[in-house]
């Protein structure tokens, strides 16, 4: 586990993952909290995060450990400390020669799984930019990463762009064109029931309620916003596309409640459980 930024709530949930795991896991804990302010992120509580970044893929490189769970980290603070990559998953995908368009950011939770066909880039370049093959790529992980945890022919519902999934070319032609064609090619790619495009004020609630097993979000708050609304505390994010186990929890730093024991060690823990039985599954 790194502890990610350690003026954050990231070395308190370690400690509390350590304690209700450590019989159960071997965990080692990368980054360092020593004379760093709880509660103030500064350049240095940033450095300290990305050199445990850095020190998990040496590790992951020389198999001395099986899977890596992020602590979460302060973006902003850390491209001011020189880190290039707009979060996590990108730096990972970077550092294990995939390209950033070749990974997906998966969340996965209790009552819902979703795929995100883009991640950290502004609205308007993720819908300008979207394409068929980033559907097919995040459908194709998730189809993936639901067998990996015991669902042997995953029901996959795919987003549509617009209002009401255009409404038949009524509300913009993305949804038939870009959307449509990547529904069509997953079914023949995989022979899974892929189906869609699905309107997105919907599908999640269907999802929920056990309609469908996954659901591949064309672009990031798409995806989270309903994954965080359901179960923010048991919700781990999952890089696929990686070849190692990566996972992390679906919270930020929150250094507003820091050292304060407030913060709920919940999604760090759902990580550790995932990352573990992920690591025993052939990646």
């Amino acid at each position: 586990m790194t502890l990610g930024d350690p003026a954050g709530v990231g070395p308190e949930l370690a400690d509390e993952v350590v304690r209700r795991l450590g019989q159960k896991v071997r965990l080692r804990l990368l980054g360092s909290r020593k004379g760093i302010r709880t509660g103030f992120p500064t350049r240095a509580s940033a450095e300290r995060a990305r050199q445990a970044l850095e020190e998990s893929v040496r590790l992951l490189k020389r198999k001395e450990i099986h899977a890596v769970v992020n602590g979460p980290v302060f973006k902003e603070g850390l491209a001011k400390a020189g880190f290039r990559f707009p979060g996590q998953t990108e730096f990972y995908a970077r550092r294990f020669g995939c390209k950033a368009d070749a990974v997906t950011m998966c969340m996965v939770g209790p009552r819902l799984r979703v795929a995100l066909a883009s991640t950290h880039v502004p609205l308007r370049r993720a819908v300008a930019g979207l394409t068929a093959g980033a559907i097919i790529r995040a459908g194709l992980h998730l189809a993936d990463l639901l067998k990996k945890i015991g669902i042997r022919r995953p029901r996959i519902a795919v987003c549509g762009l617009n209002p009401h999934a255009g409404e038949g070319g009524l509300f913009g032609k993305e949804d038939l064109t870009i959307a449509g064609t990547a529904v069509r090619k997953l079914r023949t790619r995989t022979r899974l029931p892929f189906t869609g495009p699905e309107s997105a004020d919907t599908v999640f609630g269907r999802a929920a309620k056990g309609e469908f097993d996954g659901v591949v979000a064309l672009y990031h708050d798409q995806g989270l916003i309903p994954a965080k609304l359901l179960d923010f505390d048991g919700t781990v994010n999952v890089t696929m596309g990686l070849p190692v186990v990566r996972c992390a929890p679906d919270h930020g730093t929150a250094f507003g409640i820091a050292g304060k024991g407030k913060a709920s060690p919940g999604s760090l823990i759902e990580a550790v459980k995932l990352a573990e039985r992920l690591a025993r599954v052939k990646w």
